[in-house]
C-alpha cells in the first residue's frame, strides 16, 4: 500500500496505478525470460539470424521491466520482481515449446506478443485519464513491442500477407502449423 505518491495524484490513484503497473512488470519479467528461452532453444537453417534478432528484444524488455518498477516506486508502491510475483500475476500459460525450429518458435512467439501487446494497450486505455505520464511510458513500450512482433511476423508471412500459423490460438498449435 502506498504511503505517498507523486504530486497531483491521490494516494488511491497512485495505488491503482502501481497495481496496474505491477501486472505489467510481471508480464515483462516473464516475456524477457521467454525470449531468452527462445534464443537458447531455436534451431534450424535460419538459426543465427533469429538467435541474434532475439537478444535486442530481451534487453529492451528487461529495460521496460526496470522502467515500470521504478515508476511503481515513484508512485509510492513496492515493485515485486520475484518469480512468485510473476506466478501470482500470471493470467497466461507458461511458454510451451522447448528445442524447436525457427518457424515453430516464431509462430508461438507471435501469439505471446499478441497477448503482451493487447495487455499493454489495455493499460494505455486505463491510464488515459488517470495519469498521462504512466500512459506515455506504456505507449512507448507498445510501439517497440509492435515493431518486435513485426520482425517475428516477417519470418512467418507469405507474399500475400498471410501468416503461416493463421487461425491458431495456442502456441503448440501455431508451432505445429508453421513447421
Amino acid at each position: 500500500m502506498t504511503q505517498f505518491t507523486v504530486p497531483g495524484l491521490t494516494d488511491q490513484q497512485g495505488a491503482k496505478l502501481a497495481d496496474l503497473l505491477q501486472k505489467q512488470l510481471s508480464t515483462y519479467n516473464d516475456v524477457h525470460l521467454t525470449l531468452k528461452h527462445v534464443h537458447w532453444n531455436v534451431v534450424g537453417p535460419n538459426f543465427i539470424g533469429v538467435h541474434e534478432m532475439i537478444d535486442p528484444q530481451v534487453e529492451l524488455v528487461r529495460g521496460y521491466a526496470d522502467e515500470v518498477a521504478e515508476r511503481i516506486a515513484t508512485l509510492g508502491g513496492s515493485p515485486q520482481g520475484t518469480p512468485g510475483a510473476i506466478l501470482k500475476d500470471r493470467t497466461w500459460d507458461d511458454y510451451s515449446l522447448g528445442r524447436d525450429t525457427v518457424q515453430a518458435h516464431l509462430a508461438a512467439l507471435d501469439l505471446v506478443y499478441n497477448g503482451v501487446i493487447e495487455d499493454t494497450r489495455k493499460g494505455i486505455r486505463e491510464t488515459e485519464e488517470l495519469d498521462p505520464v504512466t500512459q506515455d511510458i506504456l505507449i512507448a513500450h507498445a510501439a517497440e513491442l509492435e515493431k518486435f512482433q513485426w520482425f517475428v511476423r516477417a519470418h512467418l508471412e507469405n507474399a500475400g500477407g498471410s501468416l503461416a500459423h493463421e487461425g491458431n490460438s495456442t502456441e503448440k498449435g501455431a508451432a505445429d502449423t508453421a513447421r
